[in-house]
């Protein structure tokens, strides 16, 4: 029962981390920056929602909403156990009619779409007119889901994307800034190749090595010039006009 509970807190601190997170979550800083651009926009998002590769939901319970659809694709570069996945789709046509959805959410989704001008076209066609899209994509981060894992955009990139696709972009932000950014893939490096495979060991060490790093990393962020040209994520609001 103890080990189910702690189990459930570890999980929900993975996606959403508190002060707790710190201490226990070793993409602290790409997950805290994500939350806070996603919570900044969420009330965009609303009335009947598509979650565009939806894995098992991880920001839902943020959104207030008429009926959320997660929408996958079955073949990807992970399983979909324990995932909440409402309809799988072809990778290529989105199965809703024209303007269907109010509003359009997916995270960390895009830099794994090899087809992306073709899908961020199904997007749009299946989002309603005046309506909004909430996006996140990586722009420092490993390959990662391989072979699955095609694109990486600046910015800049994310912003001509979505005007080229005929969506008008409303703001940009990013998730971390320089300091955090290194701190984070430092982080990052230590837990994915160098703690041991053992769940229980990896736990332990994550917080005897990772959470000294994850307090200095927020140290030095508090006190070093706050730039953002080295940072983790794009957050991006985009409107159907």
């Amino acid at each position: 029962m103890m080990f189910n509970n702690f189990k459930k807190i570890f999980g929900e601190q993975q996606f959403q981390p508190t002060f707790l997170g710190i201490f226990i979550n070793p993409f602290y800083f790409l997950r805290k920056g994500l939350l806070k651009g996603i919570k900044k926009n969420k009330g965009y998002i609303k009335g009947i929602v598509l979650d565009f590769g939806c894995g098992n939901k991880p920001y839902k319970d943020l959104f207030n909403f008429e009926n959320y659809i997660g929408l996958d694709i079955e073949k990807s570069g992970h399983g979909h156990t324990n995932e909440n996945i409402d309809i799988f789709y072809d990778g290529k046509k989105i199965p809703f009619k024209d303007e269907y959805f109010d509003s359009i959410f997916s995270s960390e989704v895009l830099e794994h779409i090899e087809n992306f001008d073709e899908i961020l076209n199904e997007l749009y066609r299946v989002l309603k007119r005046d309506s909004y899209a909430l996006i996140t994509s990586p722009f420092i981060w490993d390959e990662h889901e391989v072979p699955y894992d095609f694109v990486r955009f600046t910015s800049f990139g994310i912003n001509s994307l979505f005007e080229k696709h005929n969506f008008k972009v409303i703001n940009i932000d990013k998730s971390t800034n320089n300091v955090e950014t290194i701190f984070q893939m430092i982080n990052a490096y230590i837990y994915q190749y160098i703690l041991p495979k053992n769940k229980y060991w990896k736990f332990i060490l994550t917080i005897l090595l990772i959470s000294p790093l994850n307090i200095l990393g927020l140290l030095l962020s508090g006190i070093l010039p706050k730039k953002q040209g080295f940072y983790n994520n794009n957050i991006i609001l985009a409107k159907k006009v």
